[in-house]
Parts: C-alpha cells; structure tokens; sequence
C-alpha cells in the first residue's frame, strides 16, 4: 500500500473518493446491464436471421437448379445481367448505453416483375421465382449485416465495461478503504497519545502543586 497522509483532511478525501468509486462502480452495473438486455436481444436476432438466411439460400438455390435444368444456363444468366442493379443503403446508428449500434436503412431488394430489366416476353415465371429467391436472401444478408456489426460492438463493450467495474469493485475501493482504515487507526492512535500526555502533564503539575 503507498504512503498516505494521516490527516482529517485526508481522511474526509478518502471518504469522498470512496463514495464516488462506489457511485462510478453503481453506475457501471447499471450500463452493463442495458447493454447485456439488448446484446441479448439482438443475439436472438441474429441466429434467427441466420436460419432465415440458411432456409431460403436452400430455396433459391433450389429454385435456380431448377430452372437451369427447364430453362437452360444462357436464359438465366442473361436475366441476370439485366436485372443486375444496385442497392441504395444508408447505415445509420442509435446508442444503447453509449454505445453506437447500427442500423441499415434501403431501396426495397425485393422488385415486381416489370422492374427487374429483362424482357417479360423472353422470359418465365420459374425465371422471375430465382431472381425473387435471390432478392429475399440479399434482403436477409444485409439484415444480418447490420446486426452482426451491433453485436460485435456491443460484445466489445460489455467486456471493456466489465473490466472497469471489476476495477473498481475489487481494486480501487477495497484500496481506498484500507487506506481509509489506516488513516483512522493512525489518527486514532495518534488522540489516544494526546490524551495520555495530556494527564500526565496534569498529574505532573498536581505534584509540583503539592510540593510547593
């Protein structure tokens, strides 16, 4: 333990750096806590967005082995080249705790018929269910983007949280507090000194009195 100055000076700025420890440390729990409620949360999320993602990956592939099998490759890939389009995505965020989680905001994946690109006449209906399958699985990845991203960060902020409060909880307060103790002790040891000096003189003084 490092030297600490016995005073009451430094007795009352222990007390002080005490309570706010024990506040810092309050408030600590308290933030774990939401983050771990909506870690949690969108943990759920994620492992049902992946068995979404896994289900209908199954069903566009499928759908995509059926139709080359009906249809032929050269149909397919040259709806594909034209339908191929991008997609407007704007990532925004919202704290939970302090912490930036991320949502993604975008142009519908999902697109009629007539809004695919390629000639309705030179193409099918098994045609139009493989570039919809697809559009829904792109739909879930990027779902599943944004989520995977909130709970990394939120994963990484529970953990660097949890070290502060442990810090706090089993360094810095017991820490504080045996110096508190120390202090206590020194100054009480320190009156107890006095008092005795104190009746000793006063004994002292009442024997000279005699004396004379």
């Amino acid at each position: 333990m490092e030297q600490v100055s016995a005073t009451r000076s430094a007795l009352l700025a222990h007390r002080g750096k005490i309570l706010l420890a024990t506040q810092g440390r309050d408030l600590l729990k308290d933030r774990r806590t939401a983050l771990i409620t909506e870690f949690s949360r969108l943990g759920a999320s994620v492992l049902q967005s992946m068995d979404l993602i896994d289900r209908d990956a199954g069903i566009a592939s499928r759908t995509l082995g059926l139709a080359i099998a009906v249809e032929g490759l050269e149909p397919i890939a040259s709806a594909g080249f034209a339908a191929a389009a991008g997609i407007g995505v704007r990532v925004r965020t919202r704290s939970v705790a302090g912490v930036a989680v991320v949502e993604v905001d975008r142009t519908t994946v999902l697109r009629a018929r007539t809004s695919r690109g390629f000639s309705l006449i030179g193409s099918s209906a098994r045609i139009d269910a493989v570039a919809r399958s697809f559009e829904v699985v792109i739909e879930r990845l990027l779902e599943l983007a944004a989520l995977e991203l909130s709970v990394r960060r939120l994963a990484e902020e529970i953990a660097r949280t949890t070290r502060r409060m442990n810090a706090l909880e089993h360094i810095i307060v017991p820490r504080l507090i045996a110096e508190r103790a120390k202090i206590a002790l020194i100054l009480e040891e320190r009156e107890l000194e006095d008092r005795i000096r104190l009746r000793r003189m006063r004994a002292s003084d009442r024997r000279a009195g005699t004396l004379r």
